[in-house]
């Protein structure tokens, strides 16, 4: 796993410009690293050879293509949470986010890999991505769910208590997760990516900090950002075992769909949760609850170059160019606490 660089100092004509500007921002100093103390509604993902980037009402993707220029797609988006009273439910509002910022990342990633192809290549069309995506989510329920529940199964067997079961089946999920993502982290392809997630936290803090939004800037900030999807998902896992654990151990065919079936209701509760984190996000209990999610970001973020800096802040600039996520109403950052 890679440590966290040292902050190297700014030279001796900028240190009182410097000093200002982290004064006047809303940071924090880490261990040699910034983090913003002030939450904003933005958000984004990593793609091909780009970063996407959402506010509350537009979302942009931005590029680096192979002629070394960065071009960048804005699309407009209006939450259901904002049209429907049902979804603005707490645990309901937190599905249907979920929901939407999946679509959204899904397109993004259409996007960007179109844009990598060459003239003569043909584009990928939608029904080659509807195949991909359910393809993922079949995978993503077998992996993450019935797999380490099948484990569980054939280990434990009908030893000990109900209680014990589901709590050797929670921390088999959790390691089959880290596992995963220690696997992916090697894969070289993927390593790139992870440097543009880096590069989208990063990007990210430097917004929310208030400091001007320049590749110096975002550069000093931690790559290890709390509304990250990553330490969600195990902040998924971790509700999942204190939802679960009542139901005990039923039949197999009641065991097996019953794990599927709650993830609705347990990524709504985790979402709650990370919203309220977010909102004490400098709280002692806050970041003990964020710590370990944080730590998981060093398998998925990287830290990124000078370039990747540049193309995040494009796809940020984007957005800023047709709205201003800080004047956005309640109703609309509903959905951005898992987004970054």
């Amino acid at each position: 796993m890679e440590s966290e660089p040292v902050l190297a100092p700014p030279p001796s004509s900028e240190v009182s410009d410097y000093a200002a500007g982290i004064e006047q921002a809303h940071v924090h100093r880490g261990s040699g690293n910034l983090s913003a103390t002030k939450d904003a509604p933005v958000g984004g993902q990593a793609v091909i050879e780009g970063v996407m980037m959402r506010g509350t009402k537009h979302w942009a993707v931005a590029v680096r293509l192979e002629n070394g220029e960065i071009e960048t797609e804005t699309h407009e988006f209006e939450s259901r949470v904002k049209t429907n009273r049902f979804y603005k439910l707490p645990v309901v509002r937190g599905v249907v986010a979920l929901v939407e910022s999946m679509g959204i990342g899904i397109k993004a990633l259409g996007i960007a890999a179109n844009k990598q192809l060459d003239e003569e290549e043909e584009e990928i069309g939608g029904a080659t991505w509807a195949a991909t995506v359910a393809f993922s989510l079949v995978f993503a329920i077998g992996i993450f769910f019935l797999l380490p529940l099948g484990l569980t199964q054939l280990i434990r067997g009908d030893e000990g208590s109900d209680v014990n079961f589901v709590l050797f089946e929670k921390v088999t999920r959790i390691l089959v997760f880290i596992a995963y993502l220690w696997v992916i982290s090697l894969l070289p392809d993927l390593r790139r990516v992870f440097e543009f997630h880096g590069a989208e936290h990063k990007t990210i803090f430097n917004y929310e900090s208030g400091m001007p939004l320049t590749p110096e800037n975002a550069a000093k900030f931690t790559r290890f950002h709390p509304r990250c999807g990553t330490s969600f998902l195990l902040l998924v896992f971790i509700v999942s075992i204190f939802v679960l654990t009542p139901l005990g151990r039923p039949d197999w065919y009641i065991l097996f769909p019953s794990r599927v079936l709650a993830v609705p209701i347990v990524a709504g509760l985790a979402f709650e949760l990370i919203k309220l984190i977010g909102k004490y996000r400098t709280q002692l209990w806050a970041r003990a609850i964020m710590w370990p999610g944080l730590q998981l970001q060093r398998l998925t973020t990287r830290e990124p170059d000078h370039e990747q800096l540049e193309v995040a802040i494009a796809s940020l600039e984007a957005v800023l160019a047709k709205e201003d996520p800080r004047a956005a109403k309640e109703e609309d950052e509903i959905g951005m606490e898992i987004v970054a």
